[in-house]
């Protein structure tokens, strides 16, 4: 493969908003790292809006209904138009997605309004960010609780939001 950075970050439109959820997008190649994840000569690619998907348009529809396919295939264009900048022939070359919505994500991962992530209030620092709310002005909190021993690990703490970040945030936790 000619992409060896796991991590990347596309911005549609400079002269848009980067918290446009059609704007800036992410994705991650995890198998770049660790070849165990796929059979020879396959990745795994999780792309995602890093500006969120309002949650609004979609608590009308019913999932599974024409009409929210319809949209789902609609809001992940941008998702792809992303991954195209660096592998333009993805969707000749994929297998197998899942695309996921702020409906999806409320119902299996148990988010309200599908959003993931906690949530404070902006310019404050979070709870329990310790050391990092000294220097950031809305750092994530970190793996330490007032519990001897326990830690905390997930993308709702440090390194943050997202399945990379939550990789990473257990790993930190373990080691």
């Amino acid at each position: 493969s000619h992409i060896d950075d796991p991590a990347h970050l596309v911005v549609q439109d400079w002269d848009r908003s980067l918290q446009d959820s059609q704007n800036l997008c992410s994705f991650f190649i995890p198998s770049i790292l660790d070849k165990t994840l796929c059979p020879e000569g396959k990745h795994v690619i999780h792309v995602y809006s890093s500006g969120g998907e309002p949650y609004e348009p979609w608590e009308k529809l019913t999932p599974g209904t024409e009409e929210y396919e319809a949209y789902k295939k609609e809001r992940v264009e941008v998702l792809f138009s992303a991954v195209e900048r660096c592998i333009p022939d993805v969707r000749d070359r994929l297998e197998f997605s899942i695309i996921g919505s702020p409906l999806a994500h409320e119902a299996f991962l148990r988010r309200d309004r599908g959003t993931y992530g906690m949530a404070w209030a902006a310019g404050t620092s979070a709870p329990q960010s310790g050391v990092l709310g000294n220097f950031l002005p809305f750092p994530f909190p970190n793996l330490k609780t007032p519990v001897d021993g326990l830690l905390r690990c997930g993308d709702s703490c440090f390194p943050g939001i997202g399945t990379p970040s939550a990789a990473a945030s257990g790993a930190i936790a373990a080691n």
